[in-house]
């Protein structure tokens, strides 16, 4: 587990804002939103992201029985605020065994995302196909959402975008069998909303794709 921030699009060290830059700097991407350390799942730890975040903080909610929270990743600092966020959950496949779901919502560019989608990135951009009709939707803030399948991405997931408030949304999934979840109508709530039931919020260990 990383215990100093990296660029979320390579997972290479950055260099803090200095003499010579305002803003972090990773030496292959140039200015990036540092991606902060991620620590083990806890209310406490997704409250921390919760407050400084300028984007959504996704979450399947009400959970689907038997899945549990595992994690949550923030890119953007002190002075940005989150200006991208992956939630992790985890449980029953719909085709059974373990599955895992990453939901992200980032500004252009950030390219958190894609860096968990298996893609060059930064965006979707023409791995996605969106002058057809969408392969899922997601309700999201209680607003129909469509995602489109996401091409050429490793064999081993499945991934899914769209918008969703003028913001990325990727929906990446575990194994790739595991996207039929994605065909059921998923209720997605922003935790910056919710109330106090998310003290409630069943925890599992820690998802190493958010470590990947």
């Amino acid at each position: 587990m990383r215990g100093e921030p990296s660029c979320p699009k390579c997972g290479g060290r950055v260099r803090a804002p200095g003499l010579f830059a305002d803003s972090w700097q990773c030496d292959v991407h140039g200015t990036v939103y540092p991606l902060q350390p991620v620590v083990p799942p806890s209310v406490e730890a997704l409250g921390v992201v919760v407050n400084r975040s300028h984007v959504p903080v996704w979450m399947l909610w009400p959970l689907p029985v038997g899945w549990l929270f595992t994690g949550v990743a923030s890119a953007g600092d002190d002075r940005s605020g989150g200006r991208a966020t992956a939630v992790a959950c985890s449980g029953p496949g719909p085709l059974g065994g373990p599955g895992e779901l990453l939901i992200v919502a980032e500004e252009l560019g950030v390219g958190l995302g894609a860096r968990y989608a298996g893609i060059p990135g930064p965006d979707p951009g023409p791995q996605m196909c969106v002058n057809k009709p969408p392969d899922a939707k997601v309700l999201a803030a209680g607003r129909p959402t469509p995602l489109w399948h996401v091409a050429n991405v490793p064999s081993d997931r499945a991934v899914f975008a769209g918008e969703a408030r003028g913001l990325w949304l990727w929906a990446i999934i575990w194994p790739e069998q595991s996207g039929l979840l994605l065909y059921d109508e998923l209720i997605l709530t922003d935790l910056r909303e919710a109330g106090a039931e998310v003290d409630l919020l069943p925890c599992g260990a820690l998802s190493p794709r958010l470590l990947q």
